[in-house]
This record gives structure tokens, sequence and C-alpha cells, in this order.
């Protein structure tokens, strides 16, 4: 099982996998009635993962299909094509990561967020069981790190927090996976988020690991993932995308009232994926993060961007900035902004 820098933006290469594209799902009589309108929405990493389930899930039971919308879920060719797929009109829609949107937005990339999936950032220090460290302690570790920007800012942004800096500790670059570091007794800690590379831990590892979240030493606490949409796209189909969101609203509770079975159908359609094991903790892992369904789950803030932007901008690894409101909008949520 490999993972892989959640926030891959930065990246410019990354594993090759022909891109699967879901079957028809359970229809209502009524859905089947009506003239469905595909909608191609592309995902975050070319193999499908556990934060996929929801839309699996709600395609499968009919969600999509009445709104109207046959969903085409689409794995990119490589990490570095969500954007250019969204950003080309290739796909319509996109579950990607919060500074993808940055860095596409930099380029000029018409592009948008829609939509947040989790109510924070849950990325932090991952450590083996019972050996937890302080922001202080890190001094003198080996850290197992993804060789991206974000990574490494969000890094030196949590050590600036004990008054230390890069220079302070020894990183080991993964290319795609730092659990077998961890594990390996490689490193002494590893960059990652509670619901991948903590994930892996449990799984893999057999064993609980410790976490020191970013959040609370400097990071700002902004989403990690997004859901985007081709600003032309949106423009010229507001009520499909208000129909999309309605429809994914509805799925996410479902998928998170339902657990089993969302694994279950998740593993029914991407059996090669990943382990059935990993998927089912990575589900579970997920949940906890997304928040209570209703008007607020799915909401942007400036608050939120604000911090991120202005972190960005601060550590350089944008240029300029745009107002918050340039990056996403709520105009498509079910309940309006």
């Amino acid at each position: 099982m490999q993972r892989r820098s959640i926030l891959k933006g930065a990246l410019l290469a990354g594993a090759v996998a022909l891109a699967p594209w879901l079957g028809a799902g359970m229809v209502t009589p009524q859905a089947q009635a009506a003239e469905l309108t595909k909608v191609t929405f592309v995902q975050e990493w070319p193999v499908a993962d556990g934060f996929w389930i929801p839309w699996i899930l709600g395609k499968e039971k009919g969600f999509y299909a009445a709104e109207g919308i046959d969903l085409n879920i689409v794995a990119p060719p490589t990490v570095a094509d969500t954007m250019k797929f969204l950003g080309t009109g290739r796909a319509d829609l996109a579950f990607t990561t919060v500074m993808d949107i940055i860095f596409a937005k930099e380029q000029g990339a018409p592009v948008t967020a829609i939509g947040r999936y989790g109510q924070g950032n849950n990325w932090g220090i991952v450590s083996r069981q019972g050996e937890k460290f302080t922001v202080a302690e890190l001094k003198g570790k080996t850290i197992g790190i993804y060789n991206d920007a974000w990574t490494k800012a969000q890094l030196a942004l949590m050590l600036k927090s004990a008054n230390l800096t890069l220079k302070d500790i020894t990183m080991v670059a993964a290319a795609d996976d730092t659990v077998p570091l961890l594990l390996q007794k490689r490193v002494d800690a590893i960059t990652g988020i509670t619901n991948a590379e903590g994930t892996g831990v449990v799984t893999t590892g057999k064993q609980k690991p410790e976490f020191l979240p970013a959040v609370e030493h400097g990071v700002p606490n902004t989403p990690i993932f997004m859901l985007a949409g081709n600003e032309r796209w949106l423009k010229a189909n507001p009520e499909k995308a208000k129909a999309f969101m309605r429809a994914t609203e509805k799925s996410i509770a479902y998928a998170i009232a339902h657990p089993d079975e969302g694994t279950a159908t998740f593993t029914k359609l991407y059996s090669k994926a990943y382990d059935p094991a990993f998927i089912k903790q990575q589900w579970a892992d997920t949940i906890t993060l997304l928040g209570n369904p209703g008007p607020e789950q799915l909401k942007l803030s400036d608050a939120a961007w604000n911090d991120l932007l202005n972190a960005v901008k601060a550590e350089g690894i944008v240029k300029e900035t745009l107002p918050a409101n340039q990056y996403y909008t709520n105009d498509f949520l079910p309940q309006g902004n």
C-alpha cells in the first residue's frame, strides 16, 4: 500500500494509472425516466482511496441520478493532472486539495472551490506508539517527509513555535509513502495526516500512532481537501452545480451513517486499489473529520482561507495571493451562501 503527499501541487511527478470509470449505479424510476446530464468529476489521485466513498456510494444509491446527473468519476493519469483536467474543461468538477487550487489560481487557471471536505487541517507529526514528541523534542531527530513546498512550510512553522528551524532536524524524503520509513525505524517520526499516514500505521504497523497536531503549533487550520469547479462550467451550469452539491451533501451524510455499506461498495468497485482493512480504517478515520451533516458541513469561509493565504505568502510558496473570495464560493451549496 502506497501513500503520497496530500498537497501534491508542488510535485511534478506521480504514479501513472488507468483512469477507472464507475459503471451505472442504482437509479430511481423517476431518474430513469429523465434524461441525465453527464458531469465529469476528476479525483485527487490516480488510484482510488477511501476519501471517495461518499460519491461512490451516492452514485450507487442513485442520489446523483435523482438530481439528473450521470456522475462520471475519473482518476487522473498522474497527480499533476487533476487541476489540468479541471482548468482546461476536461473535467467539470474536481476533488482536490486547497494548495492545488492556490497553485492553479497563481497560474491563472479558471478554477474555484465550491465546498470543503473536512472541518480543518489534520496534518502533523506522526510517530510510533509510545514515542510521542513535543515540538522542542524534535531537535536532532530524523523526520520522514514528502518533498513538496507546503510540507516543508508547515514543518517550518511548527518548529518556529519552539524557536527551531529546519536545520535543527534531519529530513528524509519519501517518494510516495513515509509510513514504511517509520515502521522500519529508519526515522524517528514522519509528517502526514491522521486519515492517511495515521491510518497506515494502524493497519500496517498494528499500533496506535502518536500524533502532534500542526494546528496547535502555528499552522493554519484550513481544511486540506476541497470540492472545486471549472469557473466556465459553473457559470454555464449553475443549477447543475447546485444539484451536484445537493447530491454530494446527501451522499456524505449517508456514507457517515452507513460506514460498512460505504466500504463494501468501495471494495466491490475498486478491489485492487487498497487493502480492504486500510479502506475500512481510513473511512472510519475520515468520518471523524467531516463534521456533522448540515448547513455548515461544506461551507467555506474568508477566515480559513486568509490564514492559509497569509502563511503561504509569508513562507514564499507563492509570490502573490488574491483576495480570499476569489478562491472560493458558497453559491452552490444547498443552503446558499
